[in-house]
């Protein structure tokens, strides 16, 4: 891992850049646009959303450059103490060199730190590698989604509990 590897807070200069690394993921994998982070209009003001005091969005910077987010938002309709993983894409240059475990660990950690017990996420069967990695850190699949974050398209659901989880 090259010493320029930074994570930090997501920044209102950062929207256009995290848009673009997002919907560049979808294409790569030919995901379905409709129904998906890909068309959420919330997609082009990811500063603004995470304002939220409940949420948090990590973005890692890989010499000088953008390369991934990930981060925890309290989607509507979820059960208390429950937020849903969410924004985690990383460009493919980045990837293979530990970025993205040191974002989803950084969110799971936020997470706990807020008070959340379980952490949910949404996903669907073209990004099936990230979905290996959700099952190797502990999710559970689901039979169907929970919450109301309106990605109709996504097939995939799973569970983590954190209480079980060691800091």
């Amino acid at each position: 891992m090259n010493a320029s590897l930074s994570i930090r807070k997501v920044e209102k200069r950062d929207e256009p850049y995290l848009a673009a690394i997002i919907r560049a993921v979808f294409e790569e994998h030919n995901a379905p646009k409709k129904g998906t982070v890909y068309s959420d209009p919330t997609t082009d003001y990811l500063y603004d959303l995470f304002e939220n005091a409940d949420s948090i969005l990590w973005v890692a910077e890989w010499n000088q450059q953008l390369v991934g987010c990930c981060g925890v938002y309290p989607t509507e309709g979820l059960p208390i103490k429950t937020a849903e993983l969410v924004k985690f894409y990383i460009s493919p240059n980045a990837r293979g060199f530990g970025i993205g475990k040191q974002l989803i660990k950084k969110s799971i950690a936020s997470a706990k730190e807020m008070g959340y017990e379980k952490l949910y996420l949404e996903s669907m069967p073209q990004f099936s590698k990230a979905v290996d990695f959700y099952n190797r850190l502990g999710f559970k699949s689901l039979e169907k989604a929970m919450g109301n974050s309106g990605h109709t398209s996504c097939s995939i659901w799973m569970l983590l509990s954190l209480e079980t989880l060691e800091d």
